[in-house]
């Protein structure tokens, strides 16, 4: 019996373990890289979703004091990617990545002390501007250590990054529901340790890195300068505006407009996190050249206007019958996130010269955190205010984006020299 039992336990320990095997990368070096971006992930996630209530209900602080000072760091969070990216060229990823996570966690600890609306806006301004240097050292660091197979690997990465990120998410919900300081100094400390350990897992990446960047001759941030990478950039904010759908235009669109429980934002968030974690390094093993990319960029685009139109059909109808409706607009919504992100990692890794990717990795990841700012005065006027027509506005608008991108990587293809292996002509762009 008792041997029975074991041999059960054997095969349920076996099966985990090659659970496990398949959310990570094969080689040794992106392996550390998505145990990295996890821990990191998961601080992250267990902070966000505690700050303001510990700055409001412990410390004490207004909450328009707390959202001032974060807006303030979100903007000028956007201005030090670029310049971050250069320090990663000129100083080696692996470097600046390693220092940049240890710095973000010394400055995540200062949380303890804040007891005013100035020390809190030195606090955050510190920490919002060592954390968007450090992703964008990630980055680098990501382009300089793998060399093939980079956007499976970018996949593999965000698949443990949303494990992290619900991971970090259920500690913080704990603490949460005790409300108590010593929970949101805890919680604090947890995102310090993550950071801290997330530098320790960089440090063991290989050395070549830093060794094999070189300083090559021209201005010193090109990427200011470049116009089609800069179009890149901006269509890929104009797409990423399809994240913050989720987040922020289902939850008033749902409550106002539909019968649907408001326990569905949850399940329909959930359904997003569950569905990359499981298929995003699936979808991405075919889009790993710009022809592909350029393909799948404008099929995402048509994707999520066909899931901006089930959004819009979902104000009709039972609650039984608006759930459902959700529902499938959530599946196709995540099946084109998982396109467009996959897409834009070709076009930020294959656009950038080499040497820098570090201040072109800079750039493009402002995508996010811009999009972020301006989700809320674009997509709730849009949705709420035009009903159906505002989303199928929005959908046409991800639409245009799509087939937008074309003439711009033709132009940006035109304009430089791409990376070994990366194709300079391609069926896609000659069309």
């Amino acid at each position: 019996m008792s041997g029975t039992d074991g041999a059960g336990t054997g095969r349920r320990t076996s099966g985990a373990r090659h659970a496990l095997a398949q959310l990570l990368p094969p080689s040794r070096e992106a392996r550390l890289l998505s145990v990295g971006y996890a821990l990191n992930a998961a601080g992250r996630g267990a902070l966000v979703a505690c700050l303001i209530f510990y700055l409001t209900r412990t410390v004490g602080l207004d909450t328009l004091e707390v959202g001032t000072a974060l807006t303030t760091a979100g903007l000028i969070g956007l201005l030090v990617g670029v310049p971050f990216g250069h320090l990663a060229d000129q100083a080696g990823p692996r470097r600046t990545a390693v220092a940049l996570s240890v710095f973000t966690g010394v400055a995540g600890l200062l949380y303890f002390w804040v007891d005013s609306f100035v020390s809190l806006m030195l606090v955050t301004c510190l920490y919002t501007v060592t954390e968007r240097g450090g992703s964008t050292a990630r980055e680098a660091l990501l382009a300089a250590v793998i060399t093939k197979e980079a956007v499976t690997t970018r996949a593999y990465l965000r698949s443990i990054a949303n494990i992290g990120m619900a991971l970090g998410t259920g500690v913080a919900g704990i603490a949460l529901a005790a409300d108590t300081r010593s929970g949101y100094l805890a919680v604090i400390a947890l995102n310090a340790l993550c950071l801290l350990l997330c530098g320790v897992i960089m440090s063991r990446l290989p050395a070549f890195e830093d060794r094999a960047v070189s300083a090559i001759a021209g201005p010193r941030l090109p990427v200011l300068r470049d116009r089609p990478y800069m179009l890149v950039t901006f269509l890929n904010v104009v797409m990423l505006l399809q994240v913050q759908v989720l987040e922020v235009a289902i939850p008033l669109w749902l409550a106002r407009h539909t019968q649907a429980p408001r326990s569905m934002v949850a399940v329909l968030l959930v359904l997003n996190t569950v569905g990359v974690v499981l298929f995003q390094v699936k979808v991405s093993r075919r889009i790993d050249t710009l022809d592909a990319a350029l393909l799948w960029w404008r099929r995402s685009g048509l994707v999520l206007l066909a899931a901006c139109a089930i959004f819009a059909a979902s104000s009709g109808g039972s609650a039984a019958v608006a759930s459902a409706v959700l529902l499938a607009g959530a599946v196709v919504h995540v099946y084109a996130e998982m396109l467009q992100s996959a897409a834009g990692w070709v076009f930020s890794l294959d656009l950038a010269p080499p040497g820098k990717q570090g201040q072109y990795q800079g750039l493009f990841n402002t995508s996010f955190p811009l999009a972020q700012m301006m989700a809320p005065s674009v997509l709730l006027p849009l949705v709420l205010g035009w009903g159906t027509a505002g989303w199928i506005i929005l959908g046409a608008v991800f639409a245009t984006a799509g087939y937008a991108m074309v003439p711009v990587v033709r132009w940006a293809v035109r304009t430089r020299p791409l990376p070994v292996g990366a194709e300079k002509t391609t069926e896609v762009i000659a069309r």
